[in-house]
């Protein structure tokens, strides 16, 4: 014989109590739900705009670059310079506003045409740009290198190890690292700041990877054997 469920008044009173609460209250709760569905596609839309403007701005710098590639050996042709300071003028409009990998490559160019024409000021200014930003690419670390070169190009050695110890201490792999590595060692002997330049090398030969690089390794060792005498 099947047993009875026994009448549990307090389960009834939660549902009435419930029910009661939804009746009184459903205009909010239908308020609230339309705001999340709003918000939720809100947030499709702005992430599906946000992907289509940065591929866009992809594809524009890799245009840019492009003309940027037919210019490249003729930067010092007076013939070509107001192509060049054409595309200088596309550039600067082009990363005005710009972060990212679009932005970092723009900068980027910008400052590959100052390096070729030797103005070395406007090159580093150029490739600081392009490391802030693309502070989250793999562009970073090479653009602090290369801002570092025209630093030292200028004579702003202090400046340049400054450059050159964010790069090497970036989070993404930089394959010029040890390198970058050896010249922080070879401007600090510049500045008479041997035991810096001491503390560089050793860091060469400390480091896993970079012992393995002959190069590197090799001329660490010679310059720790000459200044440690």
């Amino acid at each position: 014989m099947q047993k009875e469920n026994p009448h549990n008044p307090h389960k009834e009173e939660t549902e009435d109590k419930f029910s009661d609460f939804i009746k009184r209250n459903r205009k909010g709760i239908y308020i609230s739900f339309g705001v999340i569905i709003l918000l939720f596609a809100g947030i499709i839309v702005y992430l599906s705009l946000n992907s289509y403007l940065q591929k866009k701005a992809t594809a524009e710098a890799e245009e840019l670059n492009g003309k940027y590639n037919e210019l490249r050996l003729s930067l010092s042709d007076e013939s070509k310079n107001d192509d060049v300071n054409d595309l200088l003028e596309k550039l600067n409009v082009f990363v005005k506003g710009k972060s990212g990998y679009a932005g970092a490559r723009g900068w980027t160019i910008i400052a590959q045409i100052n390096s070729g024409k030797e103005d070395w000021p406007r090159a580093e200014e150029a490739w600081r740009s392009a490391a802030k930003a693309g502070v989250k690419t793999y562009l970073a670390p090479v653009a602090l290198f290369n801002a570092a070169a025209c630093a030292e190009n200028q004579g702003k050695i202090k400046e340049a190890v400054e450059l050159l110890e964010k790069c090497v201490a970036y989070k993404f792999d930089f394959p010029a690292a040890p390198r970058a590595q050896f010249s922080i060692g070879r401007l600090n002997e510049q500045l008479g700041d041997i035991p810096a330049a001491i503390a560089a090398y050793r860091a060469i030969l400390a480091n896993e990877q970079w012992s393995k690089i002959e190069t590197w390794a090799n001329l660490a060792q010679s310059r720790l054997i000459a200044i440690e005498e």
